[in-house]
């Protein structure tokens, strides 16, 4: 029979200071965390509420610190970030402000490159096939409508 690993709650909160330390985490992440290592309702709270405490844990950082890399990274829209911030249960106003410290103009670089890039790539003799492959594409990332349908009709 295999013993499950139990941790003090001393010990548990040095675990959890170095896995806040080592990324930015969500509250979710954290708590999901906790749960796996057998934590009690209690001690999760006793724990969670020391992170805060000790700024180990920040939600408007997090998520600053996600837009930052999904955008630059993974060139997701702001759609997509929104939905995914929504997802680890982000409030909405903190979802707000980290989508208001994106910079205009590499937000727009980062499309432009990509949709570029896709349009690029795509093979194909149907110009109707290959305009919605790019427009599939570019949504499926989270970028806003507007701007995939007008850079595909620039495009194609």
């Amino acid at each position: 029979m295999q013993t499950r690993k139990t941790y003090t709650l001393e010990d548990a909160i040095k675990k959890a200071e170095h896995y806040c330390a080592y990324q930015e985490r969500c509250h979710k992440e954290v708590r999901e965390k906790l749960k796996t290592w057998h934590m009690i309702p209690e001690a999760i709270d006793v724990i969670m509420v020391h992170l805060l405490t000790e700024n180990f844990l920040n939600e408007a950082r997090f998520a600053e610190a996600y837009v930052r890399g999904k955008l630059r990274i993974k060139k997701w829209g702001r759609r997509r970030l929104t939905m995914e911030l929504q997802r680890k249960e982000i409030h909405k106003t903190t979802i707000k402000m980290a989508l208001s410290k994106i910079d205009t103009d590499e937000y727009l670089d980062i499309f432009n490159t990509l949709a570029e890039k896709k349009a690029d790539s795509i093979q194909g003799s149907n110009v109707y096939k290959n305009k919605k492959k790019l427009i599939d594409y570019l949504l499926y990332r989270g970028w806003e409508s507007h701007l995939v349908y007008d850079k595909a009709n620039m495009l194609f």
